[in-house]
């Protein structure tokens, strides 16, 4: 369930027209070769989260967004556009359904060489609809 939904959520980003344009990659796993701005799965785990009736499955989730700039409202914008396109994604997927999307925190941070990484970390619960 969880590969399901870590494969179904990068596809939901990298839908998004504003997030097409301003990132150069989204992938599911990093660091991206791609050049910065870039997204990527940094982190992920589960733990189970099953009822008595149905599996689940509870999924933690970092994204880090990669950017070389000093304009960090560009970085913010990016940023606000991918917390709302994660609050977008529908509920009812192919195998399973998407109880919960909750967001835990975020970090900042200037990195060498002009880099800036944004760290956004979020919990989802999800139950099995097979």
């Amino acid at each position: 369930m969880e590969s399901a939904f870590r494969t179904a959520l990068i596809d939901w980003l990298g839908s998004d027209a504003d997030l097409a344009t301003s990132l150069n990659s989204i992938r599911e796993e990093g660091p991206s070769p791609a050049p910065a701005p870039s997204l990527s799965i940094a982190a992920s785990a589960s733990t189970d989260w099953s009822t008595k009736t149905t599996d689940g499955r509870e999924v933690r989730i970092a994204f880090e967004l990669l950017d070389r700039t000093d304009e960090l409202s560009r970085t913010s914008r990016i940023a606000e556009r991918i917390e709302q396109r994660i609050a977008t994604l529908a509920p009812e997927q192919p195998s399973y359904r998407v109880v919960s999307t909750q967001f835990l925190r975020s970090r900042v941070e200037r990195r060498a060489r002009s880099q800036r990484a944004v760290l956004l970390e979020y919990r989802f619960r999800l139950l099995s609809t097979l």
